[in-house]
């Protein structure tokens, strides 16, 4: 599994795990139940912010380029009308999906549209968008089952593609590391490996195929490394398990930074 999934599959993927998120939703014992990952949400709140982040983004990905969130989107988010009723809110939500996959597919995956995230390493592009609301859904849909009491790791189709899609999306940036340059190492259990180096012009990621020395060891070794199953360091990425989950090379202090760091782009 080292190619990047093809935008079919990235379509397959957002209706695979949204329909997952339904049934998780569906299985609950109430709608009122705390999503511990997501600390003051419901069951109810998660509902809304996945199928309203799925209409916001069609609504994205429907109006093309532009510089800043068109007002489609900024329209369907004000005008967002959510039921209590369990059966009608699954069926709100399973039309939201419908609803991006739907604006996802006239537009292709090249077609320009505004997306938060730099273009340093993610389009934006609805390509782009697509690969990471597989992510949104996947992560989600984890988050839900956690409140139904039934936790799951994530597919590994899609937490293989979510380590990297985190890293050139949410990491990606030409804003200055404000410390000491170093590079962070990323290694799955299944074999996929990148490696986020920053300093004075950034942060960007590629790939590596193996460990090249121990961290902290050598002229060619990360500051940090972690490693698990692909699964592991998506959750880990996205906080919802602690980094002690994971098997942790060299200085941990620096994934603190890490995650303490908001470039000012």
């Amino acid at each position: 599994m080292d190619k990047n999934p093809e935008f079919r599959d990235l379509l397959r993927l957002i209706d695979e795990r949204s329909t997952a998120f339904r049934t998780a939703v569906a299985a609950a014992p109430t709608l009122d139940a705390p999503v511990p990952t997501c600390p003051g949400w419901t069951l109810f709140d998660l509902v809304k912010h996945l199928g309203g982040g799925d209409r916001y983004w069609a609504a994205i990905v429907g109006a093309g380029p532009a510089d800043g969130p068109p007002a489609e989107a900024a329209a369907a988010r004000a005008a967002l009308e959510v039921p209590r009723d369990r059966d009608a809110l699954l069926a709100w939500l399973a039309a939201s999906t419908r609803l991006l996959l739907s604006a996802l597919g006239e537009a292709g995956p090249d077609a320009g549209c505004w997306a938060w995230w730099s273009a340093l390493q993610t389009p934006r592009t609805s390509g782009g968008v697509a690969r990471h609301r597989v992510q949104e859904s996947a992560v989600h849909t984890y988050d839900a089952l956690l409140a139904a009491g039934d936790p799951q790791p994530l597919p590994a189709e899609v937490a293989l593609d979510g380590v990297e899609e985190f890293l050139f999306t949410c990491v990606a940036t030409a804003s200055a590391w404000p410390h000491k340059p170093t590079a962070f190492d990323f290694h799955t259990t299944e074999g996929r490996s990148w490696r986020l180096t920053v300093d004075g012009d950034g942060a960007r990621s590629t790939r590596i195929s193996a460990p090249t020395a121990v961290a902290g060891e050598g002229p060619d070794a990360a500051g940090a490394s972690v490693r698990g199953t692909a699964s592991e360091l998506v959750l880990y990425l996205y906080d919802r398990i602690p980094a002690e989950s994971l098997h942790l090379d060299g200085d941990a202090g620096l994934l603190d930074l890490l995650r303490a760091w908001e470039p000012e782009e």
